[in-house]
């Protein structure tokens, strides 16, 4: 049985459960110690957000394992991709990763700079290759490298939750919008890549603070002090559906993985390790926006042709200020900041401060 690792934590403990996690879980059995390890990030909002982003101290936690397990900093390659409505360095600047990286000598690398080539897999793809016809194009510097996600628990609009298997959807460049009509098929598609260029790959998902509704960014934050770590991508986002209130095998693209082999989606033959979340469910519902709800009856009420003409042309800006102005100056400002207010009055919120303040 594939196994998931899941730890309780606490603001005051949570980089020693981190490293605690990681060596339970085995973390170099996956890992090859002789070659890079490219840290994805996951970067959903360029504002900070609770459970929107990796939040620093499971960077640290990470971090932290690898160095002092003998990893060179020279080996240990941070990364995260910009959106058409994200900007990636103001972001990273905005969720306590540049100081993280400072404080053990480790520098960002924003795959907005970095030299893509195209990629041609091995095995079948389900559709990312019939949406980019000419080459599915991946950063150089990924290949051949070990893989570790850092995602955080939480719920997507469009994939109904997301972490370690859609957090590799931001290693295709801007345009990878293109594949939100067909979104499970696409990340389940960047699985089977995944699985063909790293020698190793590992995931950490932070669920200290968990998003439900309409994720990854107009979202409620709930204190839930959970910590999951596995090798296997589709069991990691397996055991967080279930705890979120989820069939895991009724969310596409978990269900298309484990039919593809290529982990395990199944809650029955999936062995957690540590915590006991056999009767843990957090309840969340499904959530829309008015923005969601748009966009989702451009990708599947309308024929492509008319999605190509909105989405895909010159005309396409429309699409980002519409999203930016509904996220960023409604939703933020009428709803969000609100909700960040009484975050900063937790002890999580209070943890996140001091982080910011060592970015300064």
């Amino acid at each position: 049985m594939n196994e998931v690792y899941v730890s309780k934590t606490g603001p005051k403990k949570v980089i020693s459960d981190y490293q605690k996690l990681l060596k339970k879980a085995d973390y170099q059995k996956y890992i090859d110690k002789n070659l890079p390890v490219v840290l994805k990030l996951n970067l959903s909002w360029t504002r900070f957000y609770p459970a929107c982003s990796t939040p620093p101290w499971e960077l640290e936690g990470v971090v932290k394992t690898l160095l002092e397990d003998g990893f060179k900093p020279s080996q240990i390659i941070p990364v995260e991709n910009r959106t058409v409505v994200t900007d990636v360095r103001q972001g990273s600047e905005n969720n306590g990763w540049l100081g993280v990286l400072k404080k053990y000598g480790l520098k960002m690398t924003y795959l907005t700079d970095v030299p893509y080539k195209i990629y041609k897999p091995k095995n079948k793809l389900l559709i990312l290759d019939k949406i980019f016809p000419d080459g599915i194009q991946l950063p150089e510097l990924i290949f051949g490298a070990n893989m570790i996600h850092l995602p955080t628990m939480k719920m997507h609009v469009f994939t109904t939750t997301t972490g370690a298997i859609k957090n590799y959807f931001g290693m295709l460049q801007t345009v990878r919008h293109f594949a939100h009509r067909h979104i499970h098929e696409t990340i389940v598609d960047l699985l089977t890549i995944q699985k063909e260029i790293h020698p190793g790959i590992f995931a950490v998902m932070d669920g200290t603070v968990v998003g439900s509704g309409s994720g990854p960014r107009a979202m409620e934050w709930h204190e839930k002090n959970y910590l999951l770590a596995s090798g296997d991508c589709v069991a990691i986002d397996a055991a967080a559906a279930k705890m979120m209130g989820f069939d895991p095998l009724k969310i596409p693209y978990l269900r298309l993985a484990q039919e593809q082999d290529l982990g395990v989606a199944d809650p029955k033959k999936i062995k957690v390790v540590g915590e006991d979340i056999e009767k843990i469910n957090f309840h969340f519902k499904k959530a829309d926006t008015f923005a969601s709800r748009g966009q989702k009856f451009i990708y599947h009420h309308t024929p492509p042709w008319f999605e190509k003409l909105l989405l895909q042309t010159i005309i396409a800006p429309w699409s980002y200020m519409a999203s930016n102005l509904y996220h960023d100056t409604y939703w933020y400002n009428f709803v969000g900041k609100k909700r960040i207010k009484a975050y900063m009055d937790t002890q999580w919120g209070k943890l996140f401060n001091k982080y910011l303040y060592q970015s300064q």
